[in-house]
């Protein structure tokens, strides 16, 4: 008897959605999707309608129209540096990071900081099909992406104490933007490792939003007859989902100011650096950005800069080698930041990004989008492009950004992307596992240890890694010096550390 009433309610629900959602597909002219309604079964059904129920029909028509009719831009932009008041360095210029970093660690001692990752990606190049921030980079402790940021976030709460005024205890609060294919895998992992040694309350899971793919007319695409062609709409689509999934809501139950935003791929990110939001509202910034000086003028990266005026990331394409040979006079490159997706906001703002998504302008791709026919319900897998892709990229919100900041940082300290597969020779897991030892010996070594490469090792990368929860940018290892550290060696906790040296010279 139980059963039979939970399927009459199941059905009774199925009805009232599908009245309601088709009644709002029709009036938007994108009726078809119910297509093949008549032939579907209950489960096929309510699949149909768990995805019609992820689509604000009336938004994508106007971004569809929007996208579609809005004039070109120029050919030619008036591309300009950026203003020396909204550019900082980090690169030998210790007594600004050190006033920037107590800045920042104050804000985070009175729960003033969160962190918003981006995680919606799979491993797929990297021949996975997990998120890929459960991905092992071959590390010693053989951490993933997930654990190497979350001790990150829990050192950093450990340091912030020295600034603490009250008892109320210091959280940063984690909200991690994940994917359809990538909600319950990643969910999942962290439950399994323990929230690796987070308080769950404190871990937020919110799920990136979708356009569908559409005709060259303006029509919804229907992969199947139970599935519209979705597609993520790219990281800045991140705006709409942060409102749409009750991150702004928590942000300001919990009263924060500030929030840092980066991707998951990048090993050395410093997870809510306090130097980088101590900078940033010491500019008073609404949005700063993180920058990597170029490796060279003819590096494929796009460049933070001004066009027609206003902060922008600008394509290499889009600059031509004179202007990216440009040196200043103290012989650095005039168009010398390198974007690489990392994030300052205030709440403040991302409250109102909302108001701009009439003005912001998504991106199209000319694609060949897989479907079936409307008329005779077979597949169709079209050999050249017949339909478009939309997306809106994080940054495309910066040219409506009055107060930008911008800090460059060192490229080996602070941006490692995981991008390639195992053995390509660049931005893979062997570069990434390399970029963070090869850190870890620097910060012992600065601390006075003698780091030793055993005799017989080919490798040129020693193997010494200190977990973030020793040591989040080298600090905490004062104790180190004059001793001998024979590699390789994996410092898990303080009593590693305290192993290393002679008891009776140990002081901390």
């Amino acid at each position: 008897m139980t059963t039979t009433v939970g399927r009459q309610r199941s059905l009774q629900a199925i009805g009232e959605s599908y009245e309601s959602l088709r009644e709002k597909f029709t009036n938007a002219g994108q009726g078809h999707v119910f297509a093949f309604w008549d032939e579907l079964n209950e489960d096929e059904r309510e699949v149909l309608l768990s995805h019609l129920r992820r689509i604000d029909v009336d938004r994508v028509n106007r971004i569809y129209h929007k996208s579609t009719t809005s004039p070109p831009k120029p050919q030619v932009a008036s591309i300009g540096p950026l203003p020396q008041a909204r550019l900082a360095s980090t690169i030998n210029n210790a007594n600004k990071v050190s006033a920037w970093e107590e800045r920042g660690l104050r804000l985070i001692a009175h729960n003033k900081v969160g962190v918003i990752l981006l995680a919606g990606g799979q491993g797929t190049r990297l021949g996975s099909s997990a998120p890929k921030g459960c991905y092992d980079i071959g590390l010693p402790s053989h951490k993933s992406l997930f654990r190497i940021q979350a001790e990150r976030i829990r050192r950093l709460e450990s340091l912030a104490t020295k600034y603490a005024t009250g008892t109320e205890r210091i959280v940063i609060p984690w909200y991690i933007m994940v994917s359809g294919p990538t909600k319950q895998p990643t969910v999942s992992y962290f439950r399994d490792n323990n929230f690796f040694g987070l308080d769950p309350e404190n871990v937020f899971f919110f799920e990136q939003g979708v356009l569908p793919a559409f005709t060259n007319e303006g029509k919804i695409f229907m992969e199947t007859k139970c599935s519209p062609s979705l597609a993520p709409d790219g990281n800045g689509g991140i705006y709409a989902a942060l409102q749409r999934e009750g991150v702004i809501k928590d942000l300001e139950r919990r009263r924060i100011q500030y929030v840092h935003t980066y991707c998951v791929d990048n090993c050395l990110v410093k997870v809510a650096d306090p130097v980088f939001i101590g900078y940033c509202v010491e500019q008073e910034a609404e949005c700063g950005a993180k920058a990597v000086p170029k490796a060279s003028p003819e590096e494929s990266v796009g460049v933070i800069c001004l066009r027609d005026g206003k902060f922008s990331v600008v394509e290499y394409s889009e600059i031509d080698k004179t202007m990216a040979a440009e040196r200043k006079p103290d012989g650095t490159l005039v168009y010398n930041a390198a974007n690489i997706a990392n994030h300052f906001y205030t709440v403040d703002f991302l409250r109102r990004v909302d108001e701009l998504e009439g003005e912001l302008e998504y991106h199209i791709a000319h694609k060949k989008i897989k479907h079936v026919d409307l008329a005779t319900g077979e597949p169709v897998a079209p050999t050249s492009n017949n339909g478009i892709k939309l997306e809106m990229f994080i940054f495309d919100v910066f040219p409506f950004i009055d107060k930008m900041a911008v800090l460059e940082v060192d490229r080996k300290d602070e941006f490692s992307p995981l991008k390639n597969a195992p053995g390509s020779g660049s931005d893979s897991p062997e570069t990434s596992r390399a970029d963070i030892l090869n850190q870890c010996v620097r910060w012992a070594r600065a601390a006075g240890a003698n780091v030793i490469k055993p005799e017989r090792q080919a490798d040129d990368v020693i193997v010494l890694e200190i977990s973030p929860l020793v040591s989040y940018a080298g600090e905490g290892l004062t104790s180190l010096k004059g001793v001998s550290v024979n590699t390789p060696k994996y410092l898990e906790d303080a009593q590693d550390l305290k192993d290393l040296i002679d008891p009776q010279d140990y002081s901390l």
